[in-house]
């Protein structure tokens, strides 16, 4: 599998998963969108700097530079292939997806039961409590 059909892989199953199978709904959010786009520009920032740098480099035959260019033309943005962007969105999304489904099943209610948050948290509680 190339890299080009692994990113496109990843897109489509978060889509499904959040559309359908965890039906998280993030994707139809005006908000996660806003959110997404400052992730973006960071990713592209940091992807530019990396390939652009010769830092981290890609076999032209797995993705859609280069290697495909006859057909398609290169496929960069700030330098990196497009598919790290397809490999970002599916992080994100996957990530806040689960983020959201955990949330509604309670998962983290109680977030801070041992440790120096608690010590603080009950601190505060017996301060503000009446007698």
């Amino acid at each position: 599998m190339t890299y080009t059909q692994l990113g496109l892989l990843g897109v489509v199953v978060v889509v499904v998963l959040d559309l359908a199978v965890l039906r998280v709904g993030l994707l139809r959010r005006r908000v996660f969108w806003t959110a997404y786009a400052i992730i973006v520009f960071f990713q592209l920032l940091t992807n530019g700097y990396l390939t652009g740098r010769h830092i981290v480099t890609y076999n032209p035959d797995t993705t859609l530079t280069d290697g495909d260019a006859v057909l398609l033309g290169d496929w960069r943005i700030l330098y990196a292939p497009v598919e790290d962007l397809m490999f970002g969105f599916a992080m994100v999304v996957l990530a806040l997806d689960l983020w959201v489904l955990w949330a509604r099943r309670g998962v983290d209610r109680e977030p801070y039961a041992d440790g120096p948050w608690a010590r603080r948290r009950d601190a505060r509680l017996a301060r503000t409590a009446r007698p």
